[in-house]
């Protein structure tokens, strides 16, 4: 018995380009998959006072990185650069990712742009972004009469 290797069906292939092509005229071109190669994990956490964003990279240089609000829009990019290799080094399995990535957020309130804090400690970015005042929470006495 003969192993046969099967090739879809060329219609099935140009449906799915003429989807792709339908999808970009009506949203506009999506990010090209060579621009942003990967997206690192987050925890994002809420105090009385910040919220506070936690972005995983490992053995991202802190001048690779960006952070910048924008309309209540939290994003964080950069780049991964890949290890220097030496020539005679063949590899057995490559499984760390290298390259752009980025991920943006909307902010559930209303926030101080202008006080943003960012750290970098053990490849762990931290993002620390104050509430504004309208947006915290009020005790509100109640009165006695």
């Amino acid at each position: 018995m003969a192993i046969v290797r099967w090739t879809p069906n060329p219609h099935w292939m140009t449906l799915q380009e003429e989807m792709n092509r339908l999808v970009e005229d009506f949203f506009g071109p999506s990010k090209k998959s060579e621009d942003i190669v990967w997206a690192p994990r987050v925890d994002i956490s809420e105090t009385k006072d910040d919220i506070v964003v936690r972005a995983e990279l490992p053995g991202v240089s802190p001048d690779c990185i960006s952070v910048d609000i924008n309309n209540n829009t939290l994003t964080i990019k950069g780049e991964k650069n890949q290890e220097e290799r030496a020539e005679d080094e063949n590899f057995y399995r490559v499984e760390r990712i290298y390259g752009k990535f980025m991920r943006s957020f909307s902010l559930p309130q209303k926030v101080k742009a202008d006080a943003v804090k960012a750290r970098y400690r053990d490849g762990i970015l931290i993002i620390t972004i104050p509430k504004a005042e309208e947006a915290k929470p009020r005790e509100i006495k109640v009165e006695v009469e």
